[in-house]
């Protein structure tokens, strides 16, 4: 029979107070909460601690504080060349894969976290946890929210303030509650780079 902290991350339902799931937690929570008390002069420093606090994290990465995660980045995959603007949430209960040169806005929520819709679920604290996976050289769009078990292509902007609650391909550009495909990214976009902007 799986333990509670195992089932964290095989999508079955699990109590998240577990006592042995709570205390890695609050150890992970504490160096969290030291990466954000840095000074923005303590560049290396940030980078040093990311590399402890994340399952993997690769080169010329870059998250602004605040920077708010479950586990404190524990099961967070991060590629090179990853930058996160201020206020990144991360309900990282279970993986979340982040693929190289991709973009996070300001105030971005990736959910690895669910509950189920039955009531008498809800009040005994059931959770259950589905991964997210993003793109290489994605966009995401500031104040956008990615649901669990989500997947987003290689080269996709999501417009910002979207809700992605389905997966979305790659080399698209996708808006909107709930976010959907606009259009392709095309030729027009190797002239403009924004409106009526030439490159």
């Amino acid at each position: 029979m799986r333990s509670m902290k195992e089932k964290m991350h095989t999508g079955e339902l699990y109590l998240p107070n577990d006592s042995e799931i709570a205390a890695e937690q609050e150890q992970c929570l504490d160096r969290l909460y030291d990466f954000n008390m840095t000074r923005p002069t303590e560049g290396e420093k940030r980078e040093a601690m990311l590399k402890e606090m994340f399952a993997e994290i690769g080169e010329n990465c870059y998250i602004e504080p605040p920077f708010h995660a479950n586990f404190g980045g524990k099961h967070i995959h991060f590629g090179n060349n990853v930058y996160a603007n201020f206020n990144l949430t991360m309900v990282d209960d279970t993986h979340i894969y982040v693929g190289d040169y991709t973009m996070i806005g300001p105030n971005v929520t990736v959910a690895t976290a669910g509950h189920p819709i039955l009531p008498e679920l809800r009040k005994k604290a059931y959770q259950y946890n589905a991964p997210v996976h993003i793109g290489r050289n994605c966009w995401i769009g500031a104040g956008t929210i990615i649901l669990p078990g989500v997947s987003i292509g290689d080269n996709t902007v999501i417009g910002a303030g979207s809700v992605v609650t389905k997966d979305i391909p790659q080399n698209v550009v996708a808006v909107g509650n709930p976010c959907r495909v606009k259009r392709e990214i095309n030729e027009r976009d190797k002239e403009y780079y924004f409106r009526d902007r030439k490159i």
